[in-house]
């Protein structure tokens, strides 16, 4: 069976399977967990297996000293266990001597490690579905740094994980830490397109009406991927820096040059991993308007915003951004999903494939590699 095959019809058949199917959820995926699980249930009524479902009860309680601990509420000896866990959502919060704190990564990764403690190595097999990868950011050393992402994956492959499924990480070269242990960094692009063009109906993709820009040398490689599938051209801003300063641990942006072809009249299109405080990404688009661009998209796989919306919600009045497209990957603030321009796309069927397929030893090349999806999705949307 070919990872092309993998749909509602052939998913569940309990003699193909390596172990009975468990998703343990944390806290902080809840949202996301439920639509990956309601998923998972309907692809098992059809395959004649029902399933109430897939969740398995756990958490995690803290003492009033804010010490925690992981419970799992029901038996997993045996089972093909899959952690779900979002260590970018800051609207989780505990009590610790009386005062309310908000959950940092940190606090979500020691979640993590309890969950898997308590299930006490009987699983059959564990796998981790992180979107943003914990320490993904610090992926690299500078002068005497930590490497927070590699110590991080290699704890978690000593725990006996065996595979770790992330999202447009960072920088993917962290799964060198742990050459032996499963890593899948995933790139979610048919999704994103397919919300793009449903949401923006009147789009013309071709190099004459539509451009995609990378907002700096980082992002090239997945702008590079949408600019050759859609068949378009590709431009690309890089960011001068003073590196005689270093301001919040690195050195500040002085400017955004641009290099590529004219976009004037063009519809543009820019492709990043995360949209942290937005200045950047607005600094481009402002500079694209100078240029005489028509309208801007930005995507982002985590669009946390951590300066909240205002910046955006005026850029939009003032018909810079156009809109903006994100996962649900990770938390959205309520503000964000209210904006009138943001867009969010829907991953949750796209992990359950993945959770089916691993659970089934289905490759899951043809998952990661949607290009014929893609092709597809282009000839519906110029007929």
């Amino acid at each position: 069976m070919t990872g092309l095959q993998i749909d509602s019809q052939h998913i569940f058949h309990a003699e193909d399977n390596v172990a009975p199917l468990g998703l343990i959820v944390t806290e902080s995926a809840k949202e996301l967990g439920q639509k990956i699980d309601a998923h998972l249930t309907t692809w098992a009524v059809q395959g004649g297996i029902p399933r109430d479902t897939f969740i398995i009860e756990s958490e995690c309680p803290r003492f009033s000293s804010g010490d925690g601990k992981g419970m799992i509420k029901s038996t997993v000896r045996g089972d093909d266990l899959f952690f779900l866990v979002d260590v970018g959502n800051y609207s989780c919060k505990y009590k610790m001597f009386g005062q309310m704190n908000s959950m940092s990564p940190d606090d979500h990764f020691q979640d993590l490690k309890r969950l898997i403690q308590a299930a006490s190595g009987k699983a059959h097999r564990i796998t981790v579905i992180m979107p943003i990868l914990f320490g993904g950011r610090q992926h690299r050393r500078n002068y005497r740094e930590s490497l927070d992402c590699a110590c991080a994956l290699q704890e978690l492959e000593r725990m006996g994980v065996e595979n770790i499924i992330t999202f447009d990480a960072h920088d993917p070269r962290v799964q060198n830490a742990v050459p032996l242990m499963g890593f899948d960094n995933v790139i979610p692009s048919y999704q994103v397109l397919k919300a793009l063009f449903r949401c923006i109906p009147n789009l013309s993709i071709d190099r004459n009406h539509f451009m995609v820009v990378s907002p700096d040398e980082g992002a090239m490689p997945r702008n590079m991927y949408y600019a050759s599938v859609l068949g378009v051209n590709l431009g690309m801003f890089y960011k001068r820096r003073d590196y005689s300063r270093v301001v919040n641990g690195r050195n500040p942006i002085v400017a955004h040059e641009y290099l590529g072809d004219s976009v004037e009249g063009l519809d543009i299109f820019i492709a990043d991993d995360i949209i942290s405080s937005g200045e950047s990404m607005l600094d481009i688009a402002y500079e694209l308007k100078k240029r005489k661009a028509k309208r801007i998209f930005a995507y982002a796989t985590y669009p946390i915003f951590t300066n909240g919306v205002k910046l955006f919600d005026k850029a939009y009045q003032d018909g810079v951004i156009s809109g903006v497209f994100g996962t649900n990957l990770t938390y959205h603030s309520e503000a964000l999903r209210q904006s009138e321009w943001f867009h969010e796309v829907d991953v949750s069927k796209y992990i359950a494939y993945f959770i089916a397929a691993i659970n089934h030893n289905i490759s899951v090349s043809a998952i990661i590699d949607p290009h014929q999806k893609i092709l597809q999705l282009l000839d519906r949307c110029r007929k």
